[in-house]
């Protein structure tokens, strides 16, 4: 559950400032009367990313489980792209973002009528869809055991939820001037963070592929901790439910997490300059 406040939290906080940002420029320039174009175009976000959360839990049921495990780990998989893609975004663009929203909408103001409501669903929207699919892998992964069998996915989804409900208080609290979050922070230390969880996400994805037939080694294990770290403990499923740890993990999701983790994990560090001394104090 934690994983997954994070993950909602996260992208809520992101799609939050960008509707404070739209309606704060709105109100200072004295064009309240565009307001409504900026709330239809993020309740079409919202629809569309509910459609697409939709699609991806109902869809894929029928089919045979080679053909669900194939879509299910190759969806994880695109899903880890997108957030690994979206933590380094955003740690670069957080600063300018204000600037680069308020260009769009003086540029949409001037266009056609429905020009700001396109501007406000694209931003919304592609947060959206990144976390409707995020949390879906992220559910998938977390609520299969050991032998395979599901439990229900109501606690992910509770914790996406409580996150996103953070979310939006936080963006009302920023808009209104209650608080002073530094979002150079905020989002260095959450895209640490999520790239561990993005990690277990991608070793889950491959070993779907395996079920799947598609990828070989499934019975190649890397290590078995299942009597020291038992899946039904608690400490086992925290471990799973906020990284995807598997006890028993193959040789293939272990060489994927470390090839993963590890490469975007510094060089995520050395972007954020925490890796990299401080060259002004040194200087002075």
């Amino acid at each position: 559950m934690l994983a997954n406040f994070l993950i909602g939290l996260r992208e809520g906080l992101e799609a939050a400032l960008v509707v404070s940002i739209l309606v704060a420029y709105l109100v200072k320039s004295e064009r309240r009367e565009l307001l409504p174009r900026i709330w239809a175009g993020v309740a079409l976000a919202v629809a569309a990313s509910l459609a697409f959360g939709a699609a991806l839990t109902f869809g894929p049921r029928g089919l045979t489980f080679e053909a669900q495990e194939a879509i299910g780990g190759t969806l994880s998989i695109v899903a880890v792209a997108f957030v690994t893609w979206m933590i380094f975004w955003m740690s670069a663009a957080a600063r300018g973002l204000g600037a680069e929203l308020r260009g769009q909408i003086d540029r949409a103001a001037e266009g056609g009528r429905w020009s700001l409501a396109v501007v406000a669903m694209l931003a919304v929207g592609r947060e959206g869809l990144e976390t409707a699919l995020f949390l879906w892998a992220a559910t998938q992964a977390g609520t299969r055991d050991a032998v395979g069998s599901v439990t229900p996915t109501w606690e992910p989804l509770v914790g996406a939820l409580l996150g996103i409900l953070v979310a939006v208080a936080l963006g009302y609290l920023i808009y209104r001037g209650a608080i002073r979050l530094n979002l150079t922070v905020f989002f260095t230390w959450t895209g640490a963070f999520l790239i561990l969880v993005a990690g277990g996400v991608l070793a889950y994805g491959i070993h779907d592929l395996q079920e799947a037939g598609i990828l070989p080694g499934l019975h190649s294990l890397a290590f078995d901790v299942s009597d020291v770290i038992p899946p039904s403990s608690w400490y086992g499923t925290l471990l799973k439910g906020v990284f995807n740890f598997s006890p028993a993990t193959t040789r293939l999701e272990a060489l994927a997490w470390v090839l993963y983790v590890v490469p975007v994990g510094v060089l995520f560090l050395f972007r954020t300059r925490i890796f990299r001394p401080n060259l002004q104090t040194q200087e002075h």
